[in-house]
C-alpha cells in the first residue's frame, strides 16, 4: 500500500494512513488511532471522531482530539507502538492481527484482558508505560441491556463460535455471574481449548457442543428468556447458513448477531422468523468504542453521535457496492 501524502493538512477520517507516514507526522493535538491488517472496512475513526466532535462542543479541550487507521502489518507492529508512543500518541486500537501480538509490548493489563487473552485498546502514558485493556465484553454487555434489557447476572446464554470474539464475551458473561453458559463451535478442539481457559465458579454451568450435532436437551432446558449469541464469522458472505438452527427455539428468545455488516444475517432472519427478539452487532461496536473512549478522555462519551455516523457511513458504502 502506498504512503499517504502528508502535506500538513489533517487526514481524513476515509484516510488510510501507513507506518512510513509517521516518519513526518507533525500533527498538533491529541491523536489516538487503529491499527490493523487490513484496515480499509474500519469505521472507527468516523465513529470516534463524530464522538469527539460532539464532546469538543461542551469542552474546548477536545476540539484538538483526532482519531486516524493505520494498516500495520504483523511484522511492524513492534516498531510501530514505539513509534506512536514517542510522538505523542494518547492511544491506540487494535484489531486483527495485533490483538494478541500487543500482550508482550505492554507494562500492565488489564484483569479482565489478562482472562480474554487478548487487547484491543492501549494507553501511553507520559513516563512511557504501555497500558492495555479489552473493551469488547464490556461493549457487548451494554448492547445487551441496551436492545433486550438482558441481565447477564443469572442470565442463560447460548454461545456460537470459540475464537477471540467467544473468548471475550464469554470471559464477560461468566464474570458478571450468568448462570448457565453453553458453547456449541464447528470444531471440538478449539472449543475445548476455550472452555478450559475460563474460570467459572462453583455455581455456574458450562457446557460445549459441536454445531452439526445440537444436544436435544440444550433445547428443551431453555425457555423464552436464553439469549444466543453468534460469534462466529458465518453471515460475513450473502450464502452463508446460520450457525443455528432456531425452527425448535421457544418463542420470545433473544438472538445477538456480533456481525454488523450486513445488517440482518442468516442467523438473525432464522431468528427473527422464528419468533426471537434480534439484533445485529453494531450496537457493540459502538459501545466497545465509547468505552475505549472512556478510558483515554476520562469523560463521559455521547453515542448518539457514534451511532449516526456508523450507520451513514455503512448506508454510504451500500449505495456505493
Amino acid at each position: 500500500m502506498n504512503s499517504t501524502k502528508l502535506t500538513g493538512k489533517l487526514p481524513g477520517s476515509d484516510a488510510i494512513l501507513v507506518p512510513e507516514d509517521l516518519r513526518n507526522w507533525s500533527f498538533p493535538g491529541s491523536c489516538l488511532a487503529v491499527l490493523g491488517h487490513p484496515i480499509g472496512h474500519s469505521i472507527s475513526p468516523q465513529i470516534h471522531n463524530a464522538a469527539l466532535g460532539e464532546m469538543s462542543r461542551h469542552n474546548v479541550d477536545f476540539r484538538d482530539w483526532r482519531y486516524f487507521r493505520f494498516d500495520v502489518s504483523s511484522g511492524q507492529l513492534k516498531e510501530c507502538l514505539a513509534m506512536f508512543s514517542k510522538l505523542g500518541f494518547r492511544g491506540l486500537n487494535l484489531t486483527i492481527p495485533h490483538k494478541v501480538e500487543a500482550l508482550e509490548a505492554l507494562d500492565w493489563i488489564d484483569s479482565e484482558a489478562a482472562e480474554i487473552g487478548a487487547v484491543n485498546t492501549l494507553v501511553f502514558r507520559e513516563n512511557g508505560r504501555c497500558e492495555g485493556y479489552n473493551t469488547d465484553g464490556q461493549g457487548l454487555e451494554r448492547a445487551l441491556k441496551e436492545n433486550f434489557g438482558f441481565p447477564l447476572r443469572g442470565g442463560k446464554i447460548i454461545l456460537l463460535g470459540a475464537g477471540g470474539a467467544a473468548r471475550a464475551a464469554a470471559t464477560r458473561f461468566l464474570r458478571e455471574g450468568c448462570s448457565e453458559l453453553w458453547i456449541g463451535n464447528r470444531s471440538s478442539e478449539r472449543m475445548e481449548s476455550l472452555i478450559k481457559a475460563l474460570a467459572p465458579n462453583k455455581e455456574q454451568k458450562v457446557q460445549s457442543f459441536l454445531l452439526d450435532n445440537v444436544p436435544p436437551n440444550l433445547l428443551l432446558s431453555f425457555g423464552p428468556s436464553t439469549l444466543v449469541v453468534n460469534a462466529t464469522s458465518l453471515g460475513l458472505a450473502p450464502e452463508d447458513d446460520s450457525p443455528f438452527d432456531f425452527s425448535q427455539f421457544p418463542e420470545g428468545g433473544m438472538a445477538y448477531d456480533m456481525i454488523y455488516n450486513p445488517a440482518e444475517t442468516t442467523f438473525l432472519r432464522n431468528a427473527r422468523t422464528n419468533g426471537l427478539q434480534v439484533s445485529n452487532g453494531l450496537s457493540m461496536l459502538v459501545h466497545q468504542a465509547a468505552r475505549s473512549l472512556r478510558i483515554w478522555t476520562g469523560s463521559e462519551v455521547p453515542v448518539e453521535p457514534m451511532f449516526a455516523a456508523a450507520k451513514g457511513v455503512l448506508e454510504e458504502r451500500l449505495n456505493t457496492a
